[in-house]
């Protein structure tokens, strides 16, 4: 396998940072997370589901094999093609740019094993950079360090590693982490609940692995917002 090629440039975004694929893709999601100040995205053929929105990319990162009319963009946005083959146009798009907060939409749907490809990439990235990632019911925040967030009393509240990691303690779930080692293949944290709505999730110091917090999808403009306030 050839190295991977790096680009000449990473592409910087402040704020949030939403990169579409061509999976799965709520329009009327899309448009409201543009009209929150994201920043667009398309990976490859996720940039003809940004303009089915109605909507313009910024930059189109990928090797455009999949991109409808690739020449037709020429002058209309920002093109980033990267031809390597080691790595999806996901991950082009993740170590192509930079953000404080990044949302990932039509990664997940229509074919497991782009699904499959997505959590790999965010599990080898989820280190440096916060990814959520949304489908059609939830959406999965990669974290690293601690973290507190409030949801309705009795709601979902699931936690799956990325790597092996263990916690500290949590505080406000159902089932408690504290002293919880979590790992691919061996346990996870699927179905807890926050039992009075606020909760923590404390992972042991200099713990660095991502893990992900699984949450509802209603709740992605809140967990955004807290994430970006986080990152600030």
């Amino acid at each position: 396998m050839q190295e991977r090629a790096v680009p000449p440039t990473i592409i910087t975004f402040e704020g949030l940072l939403v990169i579409v694929g061509g999976g799965a893709v709520d329009h009327d999601l899309l448009r409201d997370l543009y009209v929150s100040g994201g920043h667009l995205v398309g990976a490859d053929g996720g940039a003809d589901e940004i303009v089915a929105a109605g909507l313009l990319p910024e930059a189109i990162i990928g090797d455009f094999d999949s991109l409808k009319n690739a020449d037709g963009w020429l002058g209309r946005t920002r093109l980033l093609r990267i031809p390597e083959q080691d790595t999806t146009d996901f991950e082009k798009a993740l170590y192509s740019t930079e953000a404080p907060v990044t949302v990932a939409l039509g990664m997940t749907g229509k074919r497991f094993d782009h699904t499959l490809a997505a959590l790999d990439a965010v599990a080898r990235y989820g280190r440096d950079r916060i990814v959520v990632l949304v489908d059609e019911a939830d959406v999965a925040a990669a974290l690293t360090g601690s973290f507190t967030f409030e949801v309705e009393r009795g709601e979902r509240v699931s936690v799956h590693p990325l790597a092996p990691i263990r916690f500290r303690r949590s505080r406000g779930l159902k089932y408690p982490l504290d002293g919880i080692k979590l790992a691919p293949g061996e346990k996870t944290g699927t179905s807890n609940e926050a039992t009075d709505g606020s909760f923590t999730i404390q992972p042991e110091p200099g713990a660095l692995a991502p893990w992900l917090l699984i949450l509802g999808r209603g709740n992605i403009f809140r967990l955004v917002a807290s994430l970006l306030a986080g990152a600030a």
